[in-house]
């Protein structure tokens, strides 16, 4: 095995707009930010697609990349038992003046954990622009099945508002003596805090988690955009309403109280409880005291730091690419082969290379990335290598560019030979030695990507779950490019959306930090599509790094950004 190179890993800085979704070319000269936009979703008379209750909807947002090519942006929670539904997550996207950006609202029916859509069943949807939700700010149409037909009698209500408070409010709340609403049971409370929206109407800002079976709840600590809370103003009237979760019928009201976000912070200096009350038990019962009681154990308000913040602040990217060269790709001078060169001087690795290195090389000052390959039989000696250097240089793994790295890759080729196993966990690793000595630094100066491109075929996927378990703790995100036609399942569970990836020994990830894309999902799309989707989740997983160790940017902003 080719050794490990000491070389220090280039600084990769990106210049970005203020795009926490997506990265966009920054230009040379500084540009100011794109308006953020903030939705928030409902429905009314949804189709009832289940037997024996209701449907269990939740809205996925998409945006049209070009043709008939949609990539989703952000989804909602699926809410249960409910063809009325609220949704508490907010979709949040970027909004560009210059630009019309198509949307599509898709209503679904979800009845298993798997986050692909396509066995759920579809109960309507919406299209339109953003600038025609902007510009209406609460937007109320009719869902449609396909254009032309309706989805019954199912509505949609899309209300839109403008971002430009990075502040967001932290809470712990519990609460005790509960009353008990279930026959069999306890009570499964849960608790939804309203703002009162522009137009004087009450507006959902947060749900909590439900804890079954308990009078004395305790929720978890969550955060909630300031403006999201209370519209940025501490003294707006909030409503706190506690509910017990029915699963069959709508849930049942426990109490309610008001109060304002500058009472919540009162907690900073005394105890801050709230009687829960039922409206109808108050007038009927001459005794009445309350329903149990809110305690707020802790309620803080911190700045909310954004992707374009951190790069802004002097955070640097690096990014290393890992190609496999392992005997399930077939033999390169086969055309069966995913290796073999096209009479156009291209195959899937390539094509693969060229979609993102397109876009991702824009973001780099002196365009040298590191390139690696593994799974291969490397010369002189042929020893199998999971971490060889593409230009055979392993003190300077660096290639000029995405030309660099293909000249590397055709250069390699004929002279390692396929073999394999196909184990990620070596390169994986190797990265994560360096985000491990950035970690040590203890600021958010560096993050590392990871960027393999694969068959799939993975052979070590017990030691590639604890690699990953183990660098989710540090400053690093790791992207899968899979090629050709094989079952990508191993793929699909690493990447953590059906739920938190766990090691072999059960230790959970402490956040996700792999993103996965079958190439052949986008053979016919705009090349900028792969690329969009393959890096969409990257800020998000960077803020998340340095958010879950409270570390602010290297060089935190002057001032809040402000609307255009």
């Amino acid at each position: 095995m080719v050794a490990e190179t000491n070389a220090t890993p280039r600084v990769k800085r990106f210049r970005v707009s203020c795009f926490e979704t997506e990265l966009h070319l920054f230009e040379e000269m500084a540009t100011e930010c794109v308006t953020k936009v903030e939705l928030s979703i409902s429905c009314q008379n949804l189709i009832d697609k289940d037997v024996g209750s209701k449907s269990d909807p939740l809205c996925v947002l998409l945006q049209n990349m070009g043709g008939d090519k949609w990539v989703e942006l952000d989804r909602t929670e699926k809410i249960k038992n409910c063809q009325d539904p609220e949704f508490s997550k907010k979709l949040h996207i970027d909004y560009y003046f210059e630009k019309v950006q198509n949307l599509k609202f898709g209503i679904y029916d979800i009845d298993n954990k798997s986050v692909d859509l396509s066995d759920d069943d579809y109960l309507g949807g919406f299209e339109c622009t953003l600038g025609q939700v902007v510009s209406s700010r609460k937007l109320i149409r009719p869902l449609e099945l396909k254009k032309g037909k309706p989805a019954g009698k199912g509505m949609i209500t899309i209300t839109a508002e403008e971002i430009n408070d990075n502040r967001c409010v932290v809470l712990e709340v519990e609460a005790r003596n509960l009353d008990k609403k279930d026959l069999f049971g306890k009570s499964d409370p849960f608790l939804e805090f309203f703002k009162q929206g522009q137009d004087g109407k009450l507006q959902l800002a947060y749900r909590t988690e439900v804890i079954k079976n308990n009078l004395n709840p305790c929720w978890k600590p969550f955060s909630v955009s300031l403006q999201t809370f209370c519209n940025s103003d501490l003294n707006k009237p909030i409503k706190v309403s506690c509910y017990d979760k029915d699963e069959d019928t709508s849930s049942d009201l426990i109490g309610e109280f008001t109060c304002t976000t500058t009472q919540l912070l009162d907690v900073m200096n005394r105890a801050v409880e709230y009687d829960c009350i039922h409206p109808e038990k108050k007038q009927k019962k001459k005794n009445y005291k309350n329903s149990g009681v809110v305690k707020i154990k802790s309620c803080k308000i911190e700045a909310e730091y954004s992707f374009l913040d951190y790069i802004m602040g002097g955070c640097q990217i690096n990014f290393t690419v890992g190609i496999d060269f392992t005997g399930s790709n077939g033999d390169p001078r086969s055309p069966d082969s995913l290796h073999y060169m096209s009479p156009n001087g291209l195959n899937q690795y390539l094509s693969a290379i060229w979609s993102v290195g397109q876009v991702i090389q824009d973001y780099d000052t002196d365009k040298l990335f590191p390139a690696f390959g593994f799974g291969a039989q490397v010369p002189p000696n042929f020893q199998v290598s999971h971490e060889f250097a593409l230009n055979f240089n392993s003190n300077n793994p660096y290639c000029q560019g995405i030309q660099g790295i293909v000249e590397a890759y055709r250069m390699a080729l004929p002279q390692v030979k396929l073999y394999g196993p196909t184990n990620f966990s070596p390169i994986i690793n190797h990265v994560g030695r360096f985000a491990s000595s950035a970690a040590q630094q203890g600021n958010a100066s560096q993050y590392f990507v990871l960027l393999i491109i694969t068959d799939g075929e993975i052979t070590d996927l017990d030691q590639t779950r604890q690699s990953i378990v183990n660098c989710s703790r540090l400053p690093m995100s790791i992207i899968i490019i899979g090629v050709g036609q094989a079952d990508f399942k191993a793929m699909e569970f690493l990447d953590g959306d059906n739920g938190v990836l766990k090691s072999l020994t059960g230790e959970a990830a402490a956040r996700d930090i792999v993103q996965f894309v079958p190439f052949r999902n986008f053979e016919n799309a705009p090349k900028e599509a792969l690329a969009q989707s393959v890096l969409a989740e990257v800020p998000k997983q960077l803020v998340s790094y340095f958010k879950m160790l409270n570390l602010p940017p290297v060089q935190p902003p002057k001032q809040q950004p402000k609307a255009l």
